[in-house]
């Protein structure tokens, strides 16, 4: 084995002070962190870039400040120990700035946001078992919204109306819902005939027609075209909305032409979701339309639809014209390749893109290395990547290499359930070495990896600042390479996820290959020995 492969190998290393690139690279991370609306955000205030950047400045001052004086003292002086201080500090700091909020507040505006903090906005019923809600029953609950109050938000989720119940809530609707922004009925009907469910549904409908809604949520319910249909006159009437769930709602092609339909306002749409339904093509095709006309998209989902090349194709086409999208899930349906090289001509307009979930789409590896070609290129904010279960072998890794190594703020990678065995996961494994991102997560399970894949990939990671997890599981580790991993991991193990399902003898096993613990590494290194990885400006 050549000195340049011992190197690659056995490349241990001084983890502690970090370089000033990663310094700043973190004191960056955390700027984006404190001005990106959150929780903490709503309730405490959203920090100015120049606020923010001070302050990320001064919190990366004083891990970095207590993490040497850790090292300082250190017996083994390895520096890992110092690397989790400073992350640990670090993350910390950042959390207390997040609950301090902005320092200069005008008094005005602090004060009337405490005051319309101070009133009740949300009606929530949905807690506690889920039950069928009788006439009795509703009067009781819906008591608070017949006097004087001011809620914008409802959420009869997880309880289910029965007719009686129905028109027990029609008058207190009427006389609300000019306050409305948000409504939440998903599965409010479960159980009820269909019959019930659909005079349930139009009962809603009608009292709740004209309210100015800015989110509406109408999952699980089982709907159908006649659901969607008893739902049209609330659908027609929205102007306004920026958020709409049709989540498990039976959203076959028939339903989803007439939301199309229905729906002909998306002007403001900002989140659309259809996961779990059985959509088809035809089905797709009249999403698309509703794509079409909502350029301020920003979160998409049409996962496990059943959506073939055709409905793909489409989707793709349309998601080009949403310059906007910050997160797409098209997971679970059948693509396949000619979709997914559709999809990655529209990728290039994503600008903000900041999650990607392409999983179970039948890609192989010219789908994969297209769209990985095209987020290389475009999406310099992405945080999550997810491509599992695609049939991607080692001839894509180095199109995946080169997208992974460009991206500075990725977090989560998941390339589970394909085929890139060995070489591909080296490959990988170099990328993640010169990733410039805040990786936290690396799922490369059931992909036929070996013991020099499994020992690579775990020296690419077990010392990224921050990192959390590996999950190597489900592949055909020898034991030995079993215990090189562990031993890799043994002063932090709780970052390598499980072994319990790898099968050392799996499928086409060569004892000879893997023996001194050398899986065709020679070969693998002479491949790889003129591969460039490109990192992100």
């Amino acid at each position: 084995m050549d000195s340049s492969t011992q190197a690659f190998q056995h490349r241990s290393i001084k983890l502690w002070p970090p370089s000033q690139s990663t310094r700043l690279m973190l004191v960056d991370r955390m700027t984006k962190n404190l001005t990106t609306p959150s929780i903490f955000s709503r309730k405490y205030g959203l920090l100015s870039n120049e606020e923010a950047e001070e302050d990320a400045k001064h919190i990366e001052d004083i891990a970095f400040s207590t993490a040497s004086q850790h090292f300082e003292k250190e017996s083994d002086a390895d520096g890992s120990s110092a690397v989790q201080i400073y992350a640990k500090d670090s993350s910390k700091l950042m959390l207390e700035v997040l609950k301090r909020g902005p320092r200069i507040k005008d008094r005005e505006f602090a004060i009337s946001e405490k005051a319309a903090a101070a009133k009740e906005t949300i009606f929530d019923i949905s807690g506690g078992r889920r039950a069928f809600i009788e006439a009795e029953e509703a009067e009781e609950l819906l008591k608070p919204l017949s006097e004087p109050n001011s809620y914008t938000k409802i959420c009869f989720s997880n309880r289910s109306f029965g007719l009686d119940a129905a028109l027990v809530a029609e008058p207190v609707l009427l006389a609300i819902k000019d306050q409305l922004t948000e409504v939440d009925l998903s599965d409010f009907i479960a159980g009820r005939p269909e019959d019930e469910a659909l005079k349930v549904m139009n009962i809603f409908s009608s009292a709740l027609e004209g309210c100015i809604l800015r989110y509406l949520d109408l999952s699980n319910n089982a709907m159908g075209e006649k659901g969607v249909r008893a739902f049209g006159s609330l659908l027609r009437s929205q102007k306004n909305l920026e958020e709409l769930y049709l989540m498990n709602d039976g959203i076959s092609e028939e339903a989803a032409r007439a939301v199309c339909e229905l729906i002909t306002s998306t002007e403001k749409l900002r989140v659309l979701q259809f996961h779990n339904n059985m959509t088809g093509d035809e089905g797709a095709l009249a999403i698309s339309e509703i794509v079409n006309r909502s350029p301020a998209l920003e979160d998409f989902r049409c996962s496990s639809t059943r959506v073939g090349s055709e409905g793909g194709v489409a989707l793709a086409e349309a998601l080009g014209t949403c310059p906007h999208l910050k997160k797409l899930d098209l997971r679970d349906n059948m693509f396949g390749v000619e979709a997914g090289v559709a999809l990655s001509k529209a990728i290039s307009v994503f600008a903000d893109l900041t999650e990607v979930y392409l999983s179970y789409l039948n890609l192989e590896d010219e789908g994969a290395e297209a769209l990985a070609n095209a987020l290389k290129d475009s999406a310099p904010s992405l945080e999550v990547l997810e491509m599992a279960g695609n049939d991607i072998t080692a001839k894509a890794a180095a199109p995946l290499a080169a997208c992974i190594a460009a991206k500075k703020f990725l977090t989560k990678l998941n390339f589970s359930e394909n085929e890139l065995k060995d070489e591909g996961a080296i490959v990988i494994s170099k990328a993640l070495e010169v990733c410039q991102g805040q990786l936290n997560e690396v799922d490369l399970s059931t992909n036929s990896i070996r013991r020099a894949g499994a020992r690579v990939l775990a020296q690419a990671v077990v010392y990224k600042p921050g990192f959390k997890l590996l999950n190597i599981n489900s592949n055909y580790i020898s034991d030995e390479g079993i215990d090189e991993v562990k031993d890799i991991f043994k002063n932090l193990p709780s970052l390598l996820g499980p072994l319990d399902e790898n099968d050392p003898e799996g499928e086409d096993f060569d004892e000879a290959a893997e023996e001194d613990g050398a899986y065709n590494e020679d070969e693998l290194e002479s491949k790889l020995k003129n591969l460039e990885i490109e990192q992100g400006q």
